[in-house]
C-alpha cells in the first residue's frame, strides 16, 4: 500500500457556486467528492486541509505554512500532492523548492482551471495525474496539469491558452 498525503490550500479545485450570493467561492473542502470517485485500492491517501481559499488571497505567513507543512511530513519519505490555485501554484512551488534543498520524495501541485461540478472541468483529470505521477517521479517540486508534469522552475500559466507551458 502506497501512502501519499494530499495538502489542500484551495483554489479553483475546491470552489464551488454559491446560491446566495452568485458566485463562486471557497467555501468546504471537495477533494474527498474527488478522491470519492476514484478507484485507489493501493493507495492510502492521508488529505491535511490546511487553507481553503483563492490562491491570490494567499498570505506570505499562509505560504510559509504550506512549506512548513511540507518540510513537516518530509520524514515520513511518503509523495506529497498538493492542491493549490493556479494563479499564485508556481510562487508556492519556489518557495518549497527553495526551503527543501534535495528532497527524498516527490512533490507535485495541482489544481484546476475550472471546479468540480461545472462543465469541462479539470480538477479530477489534475488530481488523478497527480496521485499516479506521484508514484513514479524522481523526487523533486513539480506542477502536474493537463497531461503534463513540470518542473516547477520550467514552468509558468499561460491565461491566454488555459493551461501551463515551459519555459527557459
Amino acid at each position: 500500500m502506497q501512502k501519499i498525503f494530499v495538502i489542500t490550500t484551495g483554489g479553483t479545485i475546491e470552489k464551488a457556486y454559491s446560491e446566495q450570493s452568485g458566485k463562486v467561492l471557497n467555501v468546504s473542502s471537495k477533494i474527498g467528492e474527488y478522491l470519492n470517485q476514484l478507484r485507489l485500492p493501493d493507495a492510502d491517501v492521508h488529505v491535511i486541509p490546511i487553507l481553503n481559499k483563492d490562491s491570490l488571497e494567499m498570505t506570505l505567513e499562509e505560504r510559509a505554512g504550506l512549506v512548513a507543512e511540507v518540510e513537516k511530513l518530509l520524514p515520513e519519505r511518503c509523495p506529497i500532492v498538493i492542491t493549490h490555485g493556479t494563479d499564485t501554484m508556481v510562487e508556492s512551488g519556489l518557495a518549497i523548492q527553495k526551503a527543501v534543498l534535495r528532497p527524498a520524495v516527490p512533490i507535485l501541485l495541482t489544481g484546476a482551471m475550472a471546479p468540480l461540478g461545472f462543465e469541462h472541468s479539470d480538477g479530477l483529470q489534475n488530481l488523478t495525474e497527480s496521485l499516479f505521477a506521484a508514484r513514479l517521479m524522481m523526487p523533486g517540486v513539480y506542477v502536474v496539469m493537463h497531461g503534463q508534469v513540470f518542473r516547477v522552475d520550467k514552468v509558468r500559466k499561460d491565461r491566454e491558452r488555459g493551461t501551463f507551458v515551459w519555459i527557459g
